[in-house]
């Protein structure tokens, strides 16, 4: 009985896509995330007849291949956004298929598909002008050849999540900024080359931008804080901002922060050179940002009086 579930589980899923395809035909939006059982052949019953559809979410669905995105795209020629987090099969020919045929896509989700590289993302950006929103988190192989595609060919995009790229430069962010000045979401955390001239292009030229995490960016420091802070975006847009594991940070960067006056959230985890006091007193000019940040507790003082020393669990172990 075990193995008959089995089998039968794949042929469930192609069997609803068809019917999907047979009597929605005014389908515009489709959320498969975790079917794991979607396969190419699924792909391509929708194709045939959901040829309205707008929003296909496709995430983690592993099975997938170019083979299944070239149906796909081949009937669905409207798709607007497209998220494919996790299908980790899919490599620069999938991309490749979704240039010649997808050319008003605004949304692309790439996160968690490690065999992408740039020769993928070149191509959507030469084929998918519109783009206004790209997710590439975790796509490890990327460098500022991405960027540079981006910045020459996607004018109009507005979301960047490029966490784990740990190629990327602040080369090509400064092309990205000066080219893309629509910029409202960046996620740049763990991209470790970046330093401080990243955040003085983005301030020049990005005045939407509203979240930027640069988490484990460790070369950020207060100077880049303070023309962030300085800029427009500083001052009128910004509310969301993530700086864990920013070691060079400390407590002036708090200082320069208490200018933007639209912030809403500011992550400090492990930043070893923040202190209370600090976080205390941008509180009192911001009453209303919420912090977040971790402080290690302090080892317990000697005993005072006795023949030992009274020390932490983990002091002790080691």
């Amino acid at each position: 009985m075990g193995a008959q579930k089995s089998l039968t589980v794949p042929l469930l899923f192609l069997s609803t896509c068809y019917s999907l395809s047979r009597f929605c035909a005014k389908l515009k939006h489709l959320d498969l995330t975790s079917c794991v059982s979607i396969t190419n052949s699924s792909l391509k019953g929708i194709s045939e007849g959901c040829r309205n559809l707008e929003y296909l979410n496709l995430s983690w669905c592993d099975q997938i291949t170019k083979d299944g995105i070239e149906a796909l795209v081949r009937g669905c020629r409207g798709l607007k956004a497209l998220l494919l987090r996790g299908c980790t099969q899919l490599e620069d020919e999938a991309l490749k298929h979704i240039q010649n045929y997808c050319h008003e896509l605004v949304s692309l989700n790439l996160q968690s598909c490690p065999r992408i590289t740039d020769e993928g993302v070149v191509q959507i950006c030469r084929g998918c002008p519109r783009l206004q929103a790209l997710c590439l988190s975790g796509c490890s192989n990327l460098t500022d050849t991405s960027l540079t595609a981006l910045a020459l060919n996607c004018p109009r995009l507005q979301i960047l999540e490029a966490a784990r790229c740990s190629h990327l430069t602040d080369a090509g962010f400064t092309l990205l900024a000066r080219n893309c000045h629509d910029l409202e979401k960046m996620d740049l955390e763990e991209c470790v080359l970046i330093t401080d001239s990243t955040l003085i292009q983005l301030s020049i030229h990005c005045p939407n931008l509203q979240a930027l995490s640069l988490s484990h960016c460790e070369l950020i420091t207060d100077d880049g804080i303070l023309h962030l802070s300085n800029s427009t975006c500083g001052h009128e847009r910004l509310q969301v901002l993530e700086l864990d594991n920013c070691l060079l940070i400390t407590d002036v960067a708090l200082e320069h922060l208490e200018h933007c006056r639209g912030l809403e959230r500011l992550e400090l985890y492990d930043c070893q050179q923040v202190t209370r006091a600090g976080i205390k007193r941008m509180r009192a000019q911001l009453p209303h940002v919420k912090v977040h940040a971790y402080f290690a507790p302090v080892t317990p003082p000697t005993a005072v009086g006795g023949s030992g020393h009274r020390l932490c669990r983990c002091c002790v172990i080691l």
